[in-house]
C-alpha cells in the first residue's frame, strides 16, 4: 500500500533536505536546552562575588574565566540564554499577535480601513525602530519587561503587511464565498477560514523575528538600557568586556560569539522553513 504524502509529511521531506537548515534547527533546540536547564548546566551562582578570582582567563575551573567581580562568564552566559530568548519569544508574540489583527482586518475589508492601516504601517516603517526603542525606554524604566514589551509593540509592521497580502488573495477563494453563502459571520470567516492558511509566512517571519529581538536586546544590554546587572545578559556581559577589552578579551568574545551563533541558528531554521513549504519549491 503506498504510503500517502501529507503535507507535514512533505514539508519534512524538504526540511531535512537541507543541512544549513539541520545546522539551525540544532543550534534553536540546543539554546532551548541549555535555556530550560540553566540551573542544572550552570556550574556556578551567576552572581557569586569571588575577589580572589577577578579576571581570571579560560581554564578548567572557569571554561570562560571571570569577569571585574569574580564571577563565573559561562555561568552567566548561560543564565543569559534564559533571559535573551525569553526577550525573543514574548517580544515576538506581541509582535505576531498585533500584525495578524490589524493585518486581517486590513486584507479582509479593504477598501478605507485597508487605507487606514497601512498608512499607519507607513508611518512606523518610516521611524527608525531603534531609535524609536530608545526613545521609549528612556522613558521608561529599564526592564525585562519594559523590553520585552517595546520590542513586541514597534516590530509588528512587517507582520501585519504580510498577512494583509496573504488575505487579500484568500479572500477571492471559492471556500471563502462557500462560507459566504453559508452565512457564516466575518469574525467565523476571518479567523476560521482564511487566518489558518495564511499562517505559513508568519510562521517564517516570527522565526526569523526572533533572531532580530535577541539582537535588539543584546544590543540595549550593550547601551547599559537593557536588562539591568546583575541581571546576567548577553548584552550586558560584552558591556563588562569592553571596559577590559586590553586585559580580558574573553568578556567580548564569548558572548560575541553566542549571539552570533544564536542568529545565524535562528535565520538558517526560518530560511529553511520558507524553502520547505514554499509552494513553488515543491517537487
Amino acid at each position: 500500500m503506498e504510503r500517502v504524502e501529507t503535507p507535514l509529511r512533505l514539508f519534512w521531506r524538504r526540511f531535512k533536505r537541507n543541512r544549513l537548515a539541520v545546522a539551525g534547527g540544532i543550534i534553536v533546540i540546543s539554546l532551548f536546552f541549555v535555556a530550560i536547564f540553566a540551573p542544572y548546566l550552570s556550574p556556578y551562582d551567576p552572581n557569586e562575588i569571588d575577589v580572589s578570582s577577578i579576571l581570571l582567563p579560560p581554564s578548567l575551573d572557569h571554561p570562560f574565566g571571570t569577569d571585574e567581580l569574580g564571577r563565573d562568564v559561562l555561568s552567566r552566559m548561560i543564565w543569559g540564554a534564559r533571559i535573551s530568548l525569553q526577550v525573543g519569544f514574548v517580544a515576538v508574540g506581541i509582535a505576531v499577535v498585533i500584525g495578524v489583527v490589524l493585518g486581517a482586518i486590513a486584507g479582509y475589508y479593504g477598501g478605507m480601513v485597508d487605507s487606514l492601516v497601512m498608512r499607519f504601517v507607513d508611518i512606523m516603517l518610516s521611524i527608525p525602530t531603534f531609535f524609536l526603542i530608545l526613545a521609549v525606554i528612556a522613558f521608561l524604566e529599564p526592564s525585562i519587561f519594559n523590553i520585552m514589551a517595546v520590542i513586541g509593540l514597534t516590530s509588528w509592521m512587517g507582520v501585519a503587511r504580510l498577512v494583509r497580502a496573504e488575505f487579500l488573495s484568500l479572500k477571492e477563494r471559492e471556500f471563502v464565498m462557500a462560507a459566504k453563502s453559508l452565512g457564516a459571520g466575518d469574525m467565523r470567516i476571518i479567523f476560521r477560514h482564511i487566518l489558518p492558511n495564511a499562517m505559513a509566512p508568519v510562521l517564517v517571519s516570527a522565526v526569523l523575528g526572533v533572531a532580530g529581538a535577541v539582537l535588539t536586546e543584546s544590543a540595549l544590554s550593550f547601551l547599559g538600557i537593557g536588562v539591568q546587572p546583575p541581571t546576567p545578559s548577553w548584552g550586558n556581559i560584552l558591556t563588562a568586556g569592553k571596559d577590559n577589552i586590553e586585559i580580558a578579551w574573553w568578556l567580548s568574545f564569548f558572548p560575541g560569539l553566542a549571539i552570533l551563533v544564536t542568529v545565524l541558528g535562528y535565520n538558517l531554521l526560518g530560511e529553511g522553513i520558507r524553502d520547505a513549504i514554499d509552494p513553488r519549491l515543491r517537487i
